[in-house]
């Protein structure tokens, strides 16, 4: 307001909404204190897991606003699809730093474009609304069916790399790197879907007659 009324900025109130995050408990659901003894040290954490898993596990634990309880195994869950997401671009068996002889650069198929893309349009709209735990799922989702898969589009690959470089900027910056590009991700355009791609072009329908299964039809 102070820059609006020098004549600045041309808006006297620049934000459209206010957003309360939740406390965040200790894990025996009491609020952390020292007297509790219940209080977590960040930096022993990115010690041991690093400072994406922190970052990641603290917008995963729940919705933005709600009070949650810390929970190490939480932390621990997210550190395990952090080093999925890693060995689905990268081949960690090799000697050195190389890329998964899986990546391959073919065009997606049409289910593997369907999951892309629906990814693209889950997460972009999680974070319209601040809901970064159900767009964390939603890329947990997209690592549990590309890590099956023996051949996996680099083309999926990398757009995967620029939705979670605002979760873990560190390990997707160096994915990025690694992926062959020279300029930093930040600088990289956030990426875009297509409605039409996100549909399944067949869908099963369950049929049951009196609460029983019956059939099944596509």
């Amino acid at each position: 307001m102070f820059l609006y009324d020098l004549g600045v900025v041309c808006e006297e109130e620049p934000f459209r909404k206010l957003v309360n995050q939740g406390m965040i408990l200790g894990e025996n659901n009491e609020k952390m204190s020292k007297s509790r003894g219940n209080v977590i040290n960040p930096d022993e954490v990115v010690k041991e897991y690093g400072a994406d898993s922190l970052r990641l596990y603290e917008m995963f634990m729940g919705p933005l606003e709600a009070t949650k309880p810390w929970s190490m195994e939480g932390v621990n869950g997210v550190h395990g699809f952090l080093g999925r997401a890693w060995r689905m671009i990268i081949d960690d068996r090799a000697e050195e730093m190389t890329l998964s002889p899986a990546l391959t650069n073919d065009a997606p198929n049409a289910d593997e474009l369907r999951i892309l893309h629906k990814t693209i349009k889950a997460v972009t709209e999680d974070v319209a609304k601040l809901s970064f735990n159900t767009a964390i799922a939603r890329m947990m989702e997209f690592t549990n069916f590309f890590t099956k898969l023996e051949i996996r589009p680099r083309e999926a690959m990398e757009k995967l790399v620029l939705l979670l470089s605002p979760y873990a900027p560190h390990l997707a910056e160096e994915l990025w790197e690694l992926l062959g590009h020279q300029q930093t991700l930040a600088y990289e355009p956030w990426p875009a879907f297509d409605p039409a791609l996100t549909k399944a072009d067949e869908i099963e329908v369950p049929v049951q007659v009196n609460g029983k299964l019956k059939a099944r039809l596509k």
